[in-house]
């Protein structure tokens, strides 16, 4: 597992158009550039990452308490399931089920999209206002498997509650850091 920090995006920057399967429906989801929701947030995730599997509590209930306020949570898997069968769609559905993922978890199998997004480790958070306008890109919050700080999705909550309001979140904001996206050679 090679720790890596996410890349640097601008804020404001357009959210790259896309349109994978979810796993769990065989349903398309597509990120059209016309938005319904109030917020939308991107995550790229996988099934084997330790610093995933750490957050996966927090994520289920990020999703659970704002959805019903229109926020939209896509969760997409890019890595190269040749090398990594654990993050395989089959598996993926596995999780997804055994979880109860209350968002779409979608398989990037041509990696374009996380290349589009500039993704490069998971998880990674990418979070866009009304007008898919990039708003908070970083971490969940400050805990990472065995620090011991409180899994709490801080920082995200807080994006999306100045969101929610109309206001900008915080530009002051640290990069995600988890395992690298496993890149098809």
């Amino acid at each position: 597992m090679a720790l890596t920090d996410s890349n640097p995006i601008p804020l404001h920057s357009v959210a790259p158009e896309f349109q994978l399967k979810n796993v769990v429906t065989d349903q398309w989801i597509s990120l059209p550039k016309k938005n319904e929701f109030k917020a939308t947030v991107i995550m790229f995730i996988c099934n084997h990452c330790p610093y995933v599997i750490h957050v996966n509590p927090e994520l289920i209930r990020l999703a659970n308490d704002y959805m019903h306020k229109g926020v939209r949570f896509i969760a997409i898997s890019s890595n190269d399931v040749t090398h990594y069968p654990d993050d395989s769609p089959e598996l993926m559905l596995v999780q997804a089920k055994q979880l109860n993922y209350p968002f779409p978890y979608c398989y990037d199998d041509s990696q374009e999209v996380a290349r589009a997004y500039d993704a490069a480790c998971t998880p990674d958070f990418y979070v866009f206002n009304a007008e898919l306008k990039l708003a908070y890109h970083g971490r969940l919050d400050a805990s990472r498997p065995g620090n011991d700080l409180p899994l709490n999705g801080a920082d995200i909550r807080h994006a999306l509650d100045a969101l929610l309001i109309n206001e900008a979140p915080s530009e002051i904001q640290y990069p995600s850091m988890g395992c690298n996206i496993k890149w098809k050679k």
